[in-house]
């Protein structure tokens, strides 16, 4: 039997495919597992009974991912399930900063009380023309799930797409539209589109990415669209640059009091990925994850821990370590077994920065004792077995 609890409200259609063996917990150091949206995770204590973490979502800033990953705690996310909701905003905010529709709806909200307002608004409508984003040249920094679809949405409304991102997959790569240009120079985008959205994960080395020098780049009334990570752009600089005319717009889905009510900002208040079907899919691919890595140890889309698939166990043990990634880690997990007489039907180690996974299938059961001298070696942080 396995316990859960949500930090969080989780999507009903994603909590039914839990089976009978996993029951819900309203205490959180009593769960064997946490799902969690937005809610800050920091200054929570984590039980040792924790064995995981899934983020109904794509980013985990509000998780302790390193203290998670000492605690053998593997943490996931759901990349890719909110995307299409994402890229429907990105296409909204493409919308609504080439004309002002924002303006005007507005406009026609003060004059609601006007019995001439048709005829008024024949006149005052040229104060909110703008233009067509048809065959505007738009840059997309970032092309994994939502770059991707936003790209080749884009080419089908007409867009020249550009497309920077050095470390772009295979997968993406195969879902590419060919219409769209892969620059190898984030500075030919700034050079040379009318439009920029910026879908990278928030990382040291892309914090503030959109800086001044950044913007100093870019065409003259350029747009810029954030529908990512409100930190991986400098807005103090952005507002600097909407207030001398260099930048057009700003679209950002992350209100603050850099941007709220500022002039050529439209503020979206975070809803990229407030859609109903975004919650569920983020909600059924978190529990999946969940429920594969707490009866079968593999794990898929962690942020702390490698991916490491076996299947379902077709031997008579599994066992799960999470461990240090250090030289001679498998040589001492297969002395231990080898002098409890047990031998290694499969296995599986991988490795992911600092940290390591490693899974064994065994012939026979392990007992307590066996268990216990693992946990022992130097530089192991848990082991479970699963069968």
């Amino acid at each position: 039997m396995f316990h859960y609890h949500c930090l969080n409200p989780i999507s009903q259609v994603g909590l039914e495919n839990f089976t009978a063996q996993y029951v819900q917990t309203d205490v959180a150091n009593d769960a064997d597992a946490i799902l969690v949206r937005s809610a800050v995770m920091h200054d929570m204590e984590l039980s040792d009974n924790l064995e995981a973490i899934a983020r109904a979502g794509a980013g985990v800033n509000n998780i302790p991912l390193q203290k998670c990953a000492e605690k053998g705690i593997v943490v996931f996310n759901t990349p890719g399930a909110n995307a299409n909701g994402v890229k429907e905003a990105v296409l909204a905010g493409l919308l609504l900063a080439s004309r002002d529709i924002v303006g005007g709806i507005n406009w026609v909200q003060s004059e609601r009380q006007n019995e001439l307002i048709a005829k008024a608004a024949e006149k005052e409508k040229k104060n909110f023309a703008g233009c067509e984003i048809k065959g505007k040249k738009l840059g997309i920094i970032g092309l994994g799930a939502i770059g991707v679809l936003v790209a080749n949405a884009a080419i089908h409304l007409g867009m020249e797409v550009y497309g920077y991102d050095p470390y772009i997959s295979v997968d993406a790569a195969w879902n590419l539209s060919r219409n769209i240009k892969h620059i190898t120079e984030v500075d030919e985008i700034y050079r040379e589109c009318d439009y920029i959205t910026i879908h990278v994960p928030l990382l040291e080395s892309t914090k503030k990415m959109i800086n001044s020098d950044a913007i100093a780049k870019m065409k003259d009334g350029v747009v810029l669209l954030n529908f990512a990570r409100d930190l991986l752009v400098d807005e103090e600089a952005v507002i600097d640059a909407l207030r001398t005319g260099k930048m057009k717009k700003y679209v950002s889905d992350f209100p603050n009091h850099t941007t709220a009510g500022e002039k050529d900002c439209i503020v979206i208040p975070h809803l990229g990925a407030s859609t109903v079907e975004s919650e569920d899919n983020c909600a059924v691919m978190a529990v999946k994850e969940l429920m594969d890595y707490m009866e079968n140890g593999n794990i898929k889309n962690s942020v702390n821990y490698p991916n490491c698939d076996m299947g379902t166990c077709k031997g008579v043990c599994r066992i799960a370590i999470n461990h240090r990634n250090i030289k001679n880690m498998i040589g001492q997990f297969a002395s231990v077994l080898g002098e409890a007489d047990m031998n290694i039907a499969n296995m599986a180690n991988q490795s992911k920065g600092e940290y390591a996974y490693s899974l064994f299938d065994l012939d026979t059961p392990i007992n307590q004792e066996t268990v216990e001298k693992i946990k022992m070696i130097d530089g192991v942080l848990k082991i479970r077995v699963l069968k």
